[in-house]
């Protein structure tokens, strides 16, 4: 997937070049929720300060309402800083949320699934099939279900009394 590239300015306001027009944090979070990769450079110098922003919006989000890191899970990860496992736990939080992520999508796409195959969505699918069947029916007995013999104008068929 192709980064979107948004430069810094010294003046701390962010620029997307792509659609030319300045943006806020909360617009940088809502392309990444939005599944957009961003890169953020200073404009100057061209550095990647793509972590430092996201930490900011991270703050921020933290800040605005429940909080998804609490002191405790913010101490601990303090304690792994300059340890022998601080590598070890940055590529394990990756994977761990990867695969958090993975399965919620995958549970999202069954309880879809549960929804389109309700008990009401299967009698609405039975009730067309019914309906095909039953118009069948009514093409073959009032429409091409006539053998020669019962044609119209054929002569065969009853005759009538005299």
């Amino acid at each position: 997937m192709k980064e979107r590239v948004i430069r810094k300015y010294a003046n701390r306001r962010l620029y997307d070049p792509s659609e030319s027009r300045h943006l806020t944090l909360d617009e940088v979070r809502e392309l990444i929720v939005a599944g957009e990769r961003v890169r953020v450079e200073d404009a100057k110098t061209g550095e990647d300060l793509t972590r430092s922003i996201l930490l900011q919006i991270i703050v921020e989000r933290e800040e605005a309402g429940r909080p998804l890191l609490s002191a405790e899970l913010l101490e601990q990860l303090i304690r792994f800083y300059g340890g022998a496992m601080q590598d070890f736990l940055a590529a394990y939080l990756e994977r761990s949320v990867g695969a958090f992520v993975d399965q919620q999508s995958r549970f999202q796409d069954h309880v879809l699934k549960m929804m389109q195959d309700t008990p009401l969505a299967t009698m609405g699918q039975l009730a067309e099939q019914n309906l095909a069947a039953w118009q069948d029916f009514q093409r073959g007995l009032l429409g091409g279900g006539r053998t020669q013999a019962q044609k119209p104008g054929s002569g065969a068929g009853p005759k009538k009394r005299k």
